[in-house]
């Protein structure tokens, strides 16, 4: 055994002193795929995060104070204008209004007698010196007084009649009611208590924030006569979208702008009005409070070049591509972002051509200048996202 260590020693010495193993090379001529560079209408659109709410919330409140004694409504359910929601007991309404009309009653024939007794002195008056003018006045004021006191428990009257009304709480609109916040039998108080709340649902609002960058950007546009006037596009349209869904097919009417902008949060209150069609006899698509994504077109459609992010690389601050020329030889080409498209490609606005063939798949194997073996594949796009053959929203955000 130890004659055996030299030579094998021996062998480690003369393996370690040789050169060092050769690497393998990579490709010289890597395979890539390669798109055609999309070229179609689109238009450039801002995107901001919005909220759904109710045009005309309402809080349900105690008129009369009393007992709940009914609750006919069911708990978020759909609730008609002017259909009962809420009774209070009423029997001490109704006691204190039929006193009230009996003191209108008494008053009446107060009244009625004083203007009797008033008649009967002016034709005594007729007479000289059969009343003197002291008693005449005294029978003028009887009959005034009376009657100011009838129009008095005629004005008390209607306030107990009102209160009655008030036992029977009605839906002042058409909407979705919420939950009872105050149960059968239980005290409320006039003008304090909130029973319950109901929202009406169609159409709906929806509420964006565009910042101050934003707000200047379209306005800069509208002084450069990019965008349409209000005058000359009074309706304006914004894009809407819910969680669930990658393209905007809701349209909403924009009804409202803030007049200054937040110093808080350098941003600019806008509203959209949005259809809210029922999806079942009970049920639409829409609920307030839920969240939403609002794109904003500007300007107007025009024909863009497109590619797919996957082709874009990154050189420090720097964006490009690889354009496939001659003899399949990539060529590095710098290139200028625009927006992101509603299928998720992304507009090059400078620094491609039509019908140029751009690297999808495989740009970090390539050097400028270096052939490739190309492989010819649609433009990819992300998954999920939908093919817009056409402009990517229709309309422009002139109203500024």
């Amino acid at each position: 055994m130890r004659r055996l260590l030299p030579p094998v020693i021996g062998i480690i010495v003369i393996i370690g002193c040789g050169k060092p193993p050769v690497l393998p090379v990579a490709d010289s001529e890597p395979g890539v795929s390669v798109s055609e560079v999309v070229s179609r209408m689109v238009q450039e659109t801002i995107d901001f995060t919005g909220r759904i709410d109710s045009p005309n919330p309402v809080d349900i409140r105690a008129r009369a104070t009393g007992y709940i004694t009914s609750t006919p409504f069911k708990e978020g359910d759909i609730v008609q204008k002017d259909s009962m929601l809420f009774e209070i007991d009423k029997r001490p309404y109704k006691a204190k209004l039929d006193d009230a009309t009996g003191q209108v009653k008494l008053y009446q024939a107060k009244l009625k007698l004083a203007i009797a007794d008033n008649l009967r002195a002016k034709e005594v008056a007729k007479t000289p010196g059969a009343i003197s003018k002291q008693d005449l006045d005294k029978y003028v004021a009887a009959e005034e007084e009376a009657k100011a006191a009838m129009e008095a428990s005629q004005a008390s009257l209607e306030v107990h009649r009102l209160n009655l009304e008030f036992c029977q709480v009605t839906s002042p609109i058409n909407g979705r009611i919420s939950r009872y916040f105050v149960t059968l039998g239980n005290l409320v108080n006039a003008d304090q208590t909130l029973l319950t709340t109901i929202v009406s649902e169609d159409p709906v609002y929806v509420f964006f924030d565009v910042d101050e960058a934003s707000l200047i950007r379209i306005k800069r546009m509208v002084q450069e006569k990019k965008i349409p006037t209000r005058e000359s596009q009074p309706d304006i349209f914004v894009n809407v979208s819910i969680q669930d869904e990658l393209d905007y097919p809701h349209k909403a009417l924009v009804n409202f702008l803030n007049n200054k902008v937040d110093p808080l949060t350098g941003t600019l209150t806008v509203r959209g009005a949005l259809a809210n069609p029922p999806i079942s006899p009970s049920t639409r698509l829409f609920v307030p409070g839920m969240f939403c994504r609002v794109r904003v077109p500007v300007g107007v459609a025009h024909q863009g070049l497109l590619v797919s992010e996957k082709a874009i690389g990154t050189d420090q601050s720097v964006k490009f591509v690889y354009v496939i020329g001659l003899d399949n030889k990539a060529e590095y080409r710098k290139v200028t972002l625009g927006a992101t498209d509603r299928d998720g490609l992304r507009v090059i606005e400078d620094g491609l051509k039509p019908g140029e063939k751009v690297i999808v798949s495989g740009i970090q194997l390539v050097a400028p200048g270096q052939k490739v073996v190309p492989e010819t594949i649609p433009m990819p796009i992300p998954m999920g996202a939908k093919t817009v053959p056409g402009p990517s929203a229709p309309g422009g955000a002139g109203k500024s």
